[in-house]
């Protein structure tokens, strides 16, 4: 690799604009760098994630997860080279699977909380469902590779069991959503 990272600032962002892997300028604020930054953002937080947990295999996972948001990240700075494809898409449907077989059908909605790293995987999953939507932004856009989108919408679900997962290890219950509790609760009091 040599020393690629040897300088860390160039001085050439000062403007508002940021350089693409093919040499090209845009702006800090567009539809792309915008998806490029929520992606990073959700990578920050998988490494909270993966700090807090307790489950050796969902810290595995994520480390893959977040070499995968990398290239993803990247794919969006070089939108003519593939590193997410169809086949981490599938692997992510795996291991999702692997992970909801362990857990109990869901009849009602989950409140998101219980263990730290189940309330900061939650975090993740919403933080992904915003780079999902600025993913989709951008497609509307330019039309950018259908696997991004694809792989971003299942890990939003993958997050979502892998809370799930982090309690099941800490042997904490779920909170069910009840919708009458609010009823109940904005009435007056005698």
């Amino acid at each position: 690799m040599g020393n690629r990272l040897s300088k860390i600032y160039t001085r050439t962002g000062d403007s508002g604009t940021t350089g693409m892997a093919d040499g090209s300028r845009v702006t800090k604020d567009s539809l792309r760098m915008h998806a490029i930054g929520d992606v990073d953002e959700l990578n920050s937080m998988l490494g909270v994630v993966i700090h807090k947990s307790q489950s050796a295999e969902i810290k595995e996972n994520m480390i893959t997860i977040q070499h995968d948001l990398f290239n993803l990240g990247g794919q969006l700075a070089m939108p003519d080279y593939e590193m997410i494809n169809q086949q981490r898409v599938e692997w992510l449907e795996v291991t999702l699977d692997k992970m909801n077989a362990q857990l109990e059908p869901l009849k009602e909605f989950i409140l998101p909380g219980g263990a730290e790293a189940s309330c900061f995987c939650h975090m993740a999953r919403t933080i992904c469902r915003r780079a999902e939507r600025a993913l989709v932004s951008l497609n509307s856009e330019t039309e950018i590779n259908q696997n991004l989108l694809a792989y971003i919408n299942r890990l939003s679900d993958w997050l979502f069991v892998a809370g799930r997962m982090l309690n099941k290890s800490q042997s904490i219950d779920e909170v069910y959503w009840q919708s009458e509790r609010i009823v109940k609760q904005s009435s007056v009091p005698d």
